[in-house]
């Protein structure tokens, strides 16, 4: 009878106390390495500040960390990471960027049901990668197309040169470039490709000279395109250039070839009136001694897009997988982004107003248009 009751008392114990705190693990497969480790840095920087936040808020039972793998902003090396982060780490939830990158990476999380956010590869085939691939970052074919007027009708640039990476994003603007400006009513005058690991380029300087265009589109990213920039100004090209959000990266901002350099990117507004906005911005500021960027505040949403989602299933009692993530971003009708509140598209994709930036020379730009 004594036993009895002991066990009886211990089995009383064990349901009265509540469930351990579970800690959760998400992956980041970003260039730590190489040409492109730039944006690693930004990106993870981001990354970092959310979950500093998530954790002080308790949004979670346990504690959220990441697990960082290299992808050198190669594709090869994004599947070894991908692998890697499912496979041996067990994440639900792994960061992704670069266009190429992630369309190397989408099928693995497709097939093993592992969600999969892009906040950084703007190429527009990034929104048919399945359901299980998320973008929290508008995709090129949005900014080409707030671009193009800009340069065409309002600027009177009716003549477009257009310098490309060779690779899935390079491409996918070659294709929406050369439409927008023709239904503008300007002209591609040429369009050259340049290798993803080439640094010289004397001689499509002179290939862009010869065609004598009103403005130059720049389609590359990383230190690629701060060589490029420099070696067009060090050429004589001297025509106003332009590009897309790659263009935001401290290492291009700081150049003093890129003076004038316009670019877009979504509309970040960080001087909105709300909690989370201010926060982030005076946070990061405290912490790297600058305003977050668009890439910063990209990951920071994608981690924070976790944070609720995981939050929402451990409330409802359910485990936290990559197909619990995606059935609950399903039924989420709106997320609080930092400066805005958006929905995700069926396509996985969120839309925003796409803002135009000149670039000042001090290391910073300004925005000479506002998003649409």
């Amino acid at each position: 009878m004594k036993k009895l009751l002991v066990g009886l008392t211990l089995l009383h114990a064990a349901l009265a106390t509540p469930a351990l705190a579970k800690d959760y693990q998400i992956g980041a497969a970003f260039p730590l390495s190489g040409a492109n480790a730039e944006y690693g840095q930004v990106f993870s920087s981001g990354v970092d500040l959310a979950i500093e936040h998530i954790n002080a808020d308790k949004k979670l039972s346990g504690k959220l960390s990441a697990i960082y793998e290299d992808s050198q902003a190669l594709p090869a090396q994004g599947v070894i990471a991908a692998n890697k982060l499912i496979n041996v780490s067990k994440v639900p939830y792994i960061l992704s960027a670069f266009t190429g990158v992630s369309k190397a990476m989408a099928p693995i999380g497709a097939k093993t049901k592992t969600v999969m956010v892009n906040g950084g590869g703007v190429g527009p085939d990034l929104a048919m990668l399945g359901e299980y691939f998320w973008n929290t970052i508008p995709l090129a074919n949005f900014e080409v197309t707030a671009m193009v007027p800009y340069l065409v009708k309002e600027k009177g640039y009716k003549r477009i040169a257009l310098i490309y990476v060779d690779d899935p994003l390079g491409q996918a603007v070659l294709k929406d470039l050369t439409k927008e400006v023709k239904a503008a009513g300007g002209d591609v005058v040429g369009s050259f490709s340049i290798p993803t690991t080439a640094q010289q380029f004397s001689g499509v300087a002179a290939r862009v000279r010869d065609t004598k265009p009103d403005a130059v589109y720049i389609a590359t990213y990383g230190n690629q395109q701060v060589q490029l920039v420099k070696q067009l100004r060090d050429n004589g090209v001297s025509q106003p250039l332009a590009s897309y959000s790659a263009m935001s990266l401290p290492s291009i901002l700081k150049l003093p070839e890129a003076k004038g350099l316009v670019y877009t990117s979504q509309q970040v507004t960080l001087n909105k009136d709300d909690p989370l906005t201010k926060r982030v911005e005076e946070d990061y500021k405290k912490k790297y001694g600058k305003e977050p960027n668009m890439y910063v505040l990209n990951y920071y949403n994608a981690v924070l897009t976790f944070a609720e989602l995981a939050a929402a299933l451990e409330k409802a009692g359910k485990p936290v997988t990559g197909e619990n993530l995606l059935a609950q971003r399903k039924a989420t009708k709106n997320f609080q982004f930092v400066g805005a509140t958006v929905s995700f598209a069926d396509d996985g994709t969120v839309k925003s107003p796409i803002q135009i930036n000149e670039i000042v020379g001090d290391g910073t730009s300004k925005l000479i248009a506002a998003g649409k």
